[in-house]
């Protein structure tokens, strides 16, 4: 459902017009997925949370045979366990190598390598063991993978669950819970049969402090369940989990040499969440954007990807998440530098939005987890009525005392204008006109910025800023 959406910032609400998106369907039938990578060539990597991944092609067609099947190995009671997440190694089309992170048997963390064995199937017995990590709660478990612009291997672990993080472990250096892991996989046959199965970066930001692991790159995260890296800048960006209140979207620029603490348990986004200990001192990365509960309905951000493919060129860009919960899809934009906006796009029930996905091209994709679907995120193309009235001339902007609207040379007649202020009140309203030049009087409105909402008869709408001063 297309509207009218809410610009949420971490410091106000205002009206915005927003990028209208379309799902277009690609895949069905699909049992819990819950990642979506690709190999570097035209397929797409389906992760099902019960153990399995299965080859999407090009055309949406699903191969019959599973890539992979560890259904024996994943421990899925729903909710946050199973197979969680696939990446592929950036040399998988020489190698044939892949890794995996998923809840065990002893419902623990488990990061994984597998090997293909042969085109479209990997050896469920290839499996070599990078990380065993002791979950002490069923929830919280994080489970992204990525290879970073630097080759090294990115892993996201939340706090280790329960709520409001009882052993203070994302603050805690000690323990790789709460934290973004980053290693080196190339290790050798033999480094590996001598019981070596990853390297450490010699610039990881904790290497040679006593009481830090070396594994860490950033922490102080609370349950980054999906992030990504923008393809084009190699920025990294992280969508964490709230707990009572905010949903929190985090940038860190590709300079980055790391050790960045997010602020969990001490913060919630920009809110204060606890005053434990310590929490009055710390310095913390604040999120590029946020969302509330209360005003969303929202509860689970899902993170996804900036926009960089080619087809849809009014996405360029635009990082695109959703909501589990409200099953909102949204975007975050730069409006100037490190100045962001934060807009809903589309409202779709049912769907339980659990990933999205990015092929070799850039090309987006979400996924539902309730419906077993992948759709591909196109933009909205405008018909030629609304493209007409986005042609119509409001002037001048900003205006002092009145407005004017040209509609001299469109084919559509204004039927309505209103005027909204930044919380969506109505604050004038105009219609039934008759001629193409309209001059509506605005000595009503205060100094400040509005919106501006422009209709014809068949309903089309155009959405503008004003500025009154």
């Amino acid at each position: 459902m297309k509207k009218i959406t809410f610009l949420i910032t971490c410091c106000f609400v205002s009206l915005t017009f927003a990028q209208d998106i379309s799902l277009e369907s690609f895949v069905t039938g699909l049992s819990s997925p819950v990642n979506v990578k690709h190999a570097g060539d035209d397929r797409l990597f389906v992760v099902e949370r019960d153990g399995r991944i299965k080859v999407i092609n090009a055309d949406g067609s699903v191969n019959s045979t599973n890539f992979l099947d560890i259904d024996n190995l994943v421990t899925d009671f729903g909710g946050e366990q199973g197979l969680l997440a696939t990446a592929f190694h950036p040399n998988y089309a020489t190698n044939g190598f892949f890794y995996v992170n998923y809840i065990d048997n002893n419902e623990n963390t488990v990061i994984s390598r597998f090997t293909r064995s042969a085109v479209g199937i990997a050896d469920p017995n290839s499996e070599v063991v990078l990380l065993n990590v002791v979950q002490p709660f069923g929830n919280h478990n994080g489970g992204d993978l990525h290879f970073g612009p630097d080759g090294y291997l990115y892993i996201s672990l939340g706090d280790g669950g329960s709520g409001g993080d009882p052993g203070n472990r994302a603050q805690s250096l000690g323990t790789l819970l709460g934290k973004m892991l980053r290693i080196d996989v190339d290790v050798t046959p033999e480094q590996i049969t001598a019981g070596t199965t990853y390297l450490i970066p010699a610039d990881n930001p904790f290497v040679g402090v006593s009481t830090a692991l070396d594994e860490i790159w950033s922490y102080g995260l609370r349950n980054t369940w999906k992030f990504s890296f923008d393809r084009t800048t190699g920025d990294l960006w992280t969508a964490d989990v709230g707990q009572n209140e905010i949903e929190e979207i985090n940038k860190v620029d590709a300079s980055s040499t790391g050790g960045e603490n997010y602020g969990w348990k001490c913060f919630e986004g920009t809110t204060i969440f606890s005053n434990q200990t310590g929490c009055d001192t710390i310095t913390h990365e604040t999120p590029v954007a946020q969302y509330d509960h209360s005003s969303t309905g929202g509860c689970s951000i899902t993170g996804g990807y900036v926009y960089r493919g080619t087809t849809q060129t009014t996405l360029e860009g635009l990082y695109f998440f959703a909501d589990f919960c409200s099953d909102n899809i949204g975007y975050v934009k730069e409006v100037s530098l490190g100045n962001y906006d934060l807009s809903f796009v589309e409202d779709l029930s049912g769907l339980g939005f659990s990933a999205f996905g990015e092929d070799v091209n850039g090309e987006l994709y979400i996924v539902s987890l309730y419906q077993g679907a992948i759709f591909k995120i196109n933009e909205e193309i405008l018909n030629v009525e609304e493209q007409s009235l986005g042609d119509i001339k409001m002037f001048p902007n900003p205006a002092n005392n009145q407005l004017t609207f040209d509609s001299t040379n469109t084919s559509n007649q204004i039927e309505s204008i209103t005027i909204y202020d930044v919380q969506g009140k109505i604050m004038a309203s105009h219609s039934n006109f008759e001629e193409p030049l309209i001059i509506i009087s605005t000595e009503m409105l205060a100094i400040g910025l509005y919106v501006v909402e422009i209709k014809n008869s068949k309903g089309n709408r155009s959405i503008r800023k004003l500025i009154i001063e």
